[in-house]
């Protein structure tokens, strides 16, 4: 299938201290099938026939996701992002109050600089480095 002919239903963005992931959950509403993408990457298929409502369970690193497919009327759903037992919306919350996170451009290439402000971690390009505080 190419890429304008999917069922793609719904997209989150997902901060963390490694990176923004993006998740995309494709539902063909008629067959049931559900794909997950993690930053492009398919990690989960199923083609199940006339299961059309569940739950999909699948982890980035140490975090543990849920997306949960409800009906919202006849052929209508409702989909929703849970991440560690959070909805995607207060989780998106906490983050912004935990992280701080900077986008710069050194000698002509993108970096991602992460701080774990509780913690005072410092994450750079998805690796977490030593970094001393005086």
């Amino acid at each position: 299938m190419s890429k304008t002919q999917t069922d793609v239903v719904a997209i989150w963005n997902v901060h963390l201290q490694d990176k923004v992931h993006r998740i995309e959950f494709e539902h063909g509403t008629t067959t049931g099938k559900r794909i997950i993408r993690v930053d492009g990457k398919e990690i989960v298929r199923r083609d199940w026939m006339f299961k059309l409502v569940g739950k999909e369970v699948f982890s980035i690193g140490e975090m543990k996701f849920v997306i949960t497919v409800e009906a919202a009327g006849t052929f209508a759903y409702e989909y929703s992002l849970e991440v560690n037992g959070k909805a995607y919306e207060k989780f998106r919350e906490q983050q912004s109050k935990l992280l701080q996170a900077w986008n710069v451009r050194i000698d002509g290439n993108n970096h991602r600089i992460c701080l774990e402000k509780e913690t005072v971690d410092v994450w750079v390009d998805g690796k977490k480095i030593d970094a001393a505080v005086s």
